[in-house]
């Protein structure tokens, strides 16, 4: 069995800002399902979690890390939640904030972590065999792991869930706060500024993304965002696993937000749809196609598509609900469209978990234009409550949605290829046409049915990639034997 530390700045159901504490919240789970590999967790001890976590914690240890010509003390606390182990690491200085994210000094707040991570490992209950940090926050827990060769044979991996964010401060900050030589100067460096997600490229033993085509991607200068150099090098060492979602959460059957339970039913979604045209004061009608939106209105989400061709679209007898916030630029874009189309848009400007599983549970449509699209979760929640995405084909959008083919049957959503509005518009159309189509939407509709993505193909994907580090040290060690491969 190979032991895995997960490391990461946030995980449901303690702190959550993003698709990131969906992850860590619901793979250790699913790995741990099986006698393969047994993962526990580490994070930060933001004074954001619950008290009604908080008070379950227990303490293991007090220690001392280095950051810089300080040491900066830490205090190690642990729980158990659904099979799975967690530590947290506090500091008052660092973590006894409001929020998670947007600090000044993040990057000294995920140095010092960094390094809390590697000082904290003689105390915990378990001995790593691999170390697998998530996003910039974690990538420097990669390389003090290989510069500091805390355990013996220590393993790391290293996951990109966005390579847009990476954690970059001034070169200064290595003399000031990482307490080593200037010798691992290079593997931090990226254009003259210290860069976190580099540094876990650079260092990791493995590199994994959360889709196969993204990790296709950011080996282009168009998405590498800078680092596409690098990754080419790495190519060899570089995975994409498909992100999953928890389908036992995310159960239309079992969704206590939601007005009325489905499996498949389109009866009971249709009650779903006449409820939520209430709430938003659409016209109630059953009939009517129904497109939602649920997301941050952030450009990488292809928002500047939706306001090129969303009021022509409108002119069709269709009905659109829109729920998330983000820049003000498309804010005010939902809010004055609304305005002219009262009777088929219904914008709100915020974010309700309970109100996004309605709108999921009432959709026809799901739309998602992303500009890029590591994995994105949305869309998998959407087929999980029958509702028919509608997105671009990039990263894991690409490898999630097929788009609907009338002639083979084949397909299991709509999307388009360029960043193009008119190709959304046209896409948005032929879903339309194949709504009033009975038999291309009941064969449609069987599609979706079908579309699984929970974590355990996944799981299985990640168990494989830790047994290659068991594979590599049986070859070095000079033992090759085949029943022992076999049999491990």
């Amino acid at each position: 069995m190979t032991n895995v530390l997960f490391t990461a700045s946030e995980c449901t159901p303690f702190i959550k800002t993003g698709g990131l504490a969906d992850v860590i919240g619901s793979l250790p789970q699913s790995i741990n399902k099986t006698t393969n590999s047994h993962v526990k967790v580490m994070l930060p001890l933001y004074d954001e979690i619950p008290d009604h976590w908080q008070t379950r914690m227990e303490l293991v240890a007090t220690i001392n890390v280095p950051v810089g010509w300080r040491n900066q003390e830490a205090s190690i606390f642990t729980l158990e939640h659904n099979g799975v182990d967690y530590f947290f690491i506090s500091n008052d200085y660092y973590f006894t904030r409001k929020g998670v994210y947007g600090y000044y000094d993040d990057g000294e707040r995920f140095v010092f972590f960094s390094r809390a991570v590697i000082e904290a490992l003689p105390y915990l209950n378990f001995t790593p065999d691999v170390i697998h940090a998530h996003d910039w926050q974690t990538g420097l827990v990669c390389a003090f792991a290989k510069i500091l060769q805390p355990l013996e044979n220590l393993k790391t991996v290293f996951t990109i869930h966005n390579i847009r964010y990476q954690g970059v401060m001034p070169h200064t900050m290595f003399g000031e706060m990482f307490n080593l030589s200037m010798d691992h100067f290079g593997g931090m460096e990226w254009n003259g500024m210290l860069n976190c997600m580099k540094s876990g490229i650079f260092h990791a033993d493995k590199v994994t993304t959360v889709s196969p085509s993204y990790a296709e991607e950011i080996k282009d200068p168009y998405y590498g965002e800078g680092l596409h150099s690098l990754l080419q090098e790495r190519s060899e060492d570089l995975t994409g696993i498909i992100n999953g979602i928890d389908t036992n959460d995310y159960h239309p059957l079992k969704d206590p937000y939601i007005v009325s339970n489905y499996r498949h039913s389109r009866g009971k979604k249709k009650e779903n749809k006449e409820y939520l045209q209430e709430v938003f004061g659409l016209p109630v009608d059953g009939e009517k196609p129904l497109y939602v939106i649920i997301s941050r209105l952030v450009e990488q989400k292809g928002f500047h598509l939706v306001q090129h061709i969303l009021d022509e679209f409108l002119q069709e007898d269709v009905q659109v609900a829109v729920l998330g916030t983000g820049e003000g630029e498309f804010e005010g874009f939902f809010y004055h469209a609304q305005e002219r189309h009262p009777e088929r848009l219904a914008v709100r400007l915020t974010f309700d978990e309970k109100l996004a599983r309605q709108m999921y549970a009432a959709a026809d449509f799901f739309i998602m234009p992303s500009q890029f699209e590591p994995c994105g979760l949305t869309q998998l929640i959407a087929l999980q409550y029958k509702a028919v995405p509608i997105v671009r084909e990039t990263g894991g959008l690409k490898d999630t949605v097929q788009s609907f083919n009338e002639i083979t049957g084949e397909g299991n959503g709509f999307s388009f290829t360029n960043y193009n509005a008119h190709e959304l518009l046209e896409a948005l159309k032929y879903s339309l046409s194949v709504y009033h189509n009975p038999i291309q939407w009941i064969q449609l509709l069987k599609n979706v049915n079908k579309s699984q993505f929970s974590w355990k193909e996944s799981a299985t994907q990640y168990i494989h990639l830790y047994a290659e580090f068991e594979t590599a040290n049986i070859y070095s060690q000079g033992v090759i034997d085949v029943a022992t491969l076999d049999n491990r």
